[in-house]
């Protein structure tokens, strides 16, 4: 019975000092973790500094060799993405994971990470697409036909394109989803023919009035002269006779002649003496 209590006495005994130890050994431990998680926090901080700086190095190069916009946006975000995963591996490794384990992790779960990301590969996929064949670039004015959406396109990213509409509304569209649905263009062209349709009374002299309409575009320092310029019939309708101007203009001053010509049209036939008819219905009575 003395042997017992000696001997439970001693295991007792022995515990103690392990627990005490590993109190001792706790702060030690818990300031070391500390140090290398200010260190990790440290290499994230002076990493996402060098980052910035060849980010900015690689633009100022693409921009040298005159590439488009949309290609130095699109390569600035695959720079960044690539160096920052590189980054995280390299502190990961720090922190004394082994460099082949997570090479063996990341292929392990290759195609479940695959499959998860797959509406995201197809978007990458469509951005290098649009960079290679170039349907649009920064700057244009797009339709794109599956939603509706339009706008002047302000970024190409990774996986995104960027629209803004003349609201000042920013529209977000997957890549993937431009590369492979129909588009217009709008402004893929330098110049833009620009209609104007307008009618006049059946009472009216037409040929005065394609003469004074055609002297107005003559004057509009925004019609293209070396293009032609004309007024024709469009059409006999029910209460007017529908008079169509027609004329080229740059695609940056578009929307501004529209708007000033279709004013000056009516001041023009109002100071010629020509009537723009309202709608009219003659009923006859039995």
């Amino acid at each position: 019975m003395l042997t017992a209590m000696i001997v439970e006495e001693l295991h007792i005994t022995q515990d103690i000092d392990v627990v005490e130890q590993l109190l001792m050994e706790i702060p030690d431990k818990a300031l070391r973790l500390g140090i290398r998680i200010l260190l990790a926090i440290a290499a994230f901080f002076i990493g996402g500094q060098i980052i910035k700086l060849l980010r900015r190095i690689v633009k100022k190069s693409l921009k040298r060799a005159h590439a488009d916009i949309g290609v130095v946006q699109f390569l600035d975000s695959f720079t960044k993405v690539v160096l920052y995963v590189l980054l995280i591996f390299l502190i990961a490794s720090s922190f004394g994971v082994d460099a082949a384990s997570i090479v063996a992790l990341l292929g392990s779960a290759g195609v479940a990470i695959g499959l998860a990301i797959q509406g995201s590969l197809s978007n990458f996929a469509g951005g290098v697409l649009i960079l290679l064949l170039k349907p649009f670039k920064v700057g244009d004015y797009i339709k794109e036909d599956a939603k509706g959406n339009e706008g002047t396109v302000s970024e190409i990213q990774l996986f995104y394109t960027k629209l803004q509409t003349p609201d000042n509304r920013v529209i977000i569209l997957p890549n993937g989803t431009l590369a492979n649905t129909s588009m217009t263009n709008v402004t893929a062209a330098p110049v833009r023919r620009l209609d104007i349709a307008v009618g006049i009374a059946y009472d009216s002299d037409i040929r005065r009035a394609k003469d004074v309409l055609t002297e107005m575009l003559q004057a509009d320092e925004a019609v293209l002269k070396d293009r032609e310029y004309l007024v024709v019939v469009d059409e006999l309708a029910e209460s007017s006779i529908n008079l169509i101007l027609r004329c080229w203009v740059a695609k940056e001053e578009y929307w501004t002649a529209k708007w000033r010509l279709t004013e000056e049209t009516k001041y023009t036939l109002d100071k010629a003496g020509i009537t723009i008819p309202f709608p009219q219905l003659d009923v006859h009575q039995v």
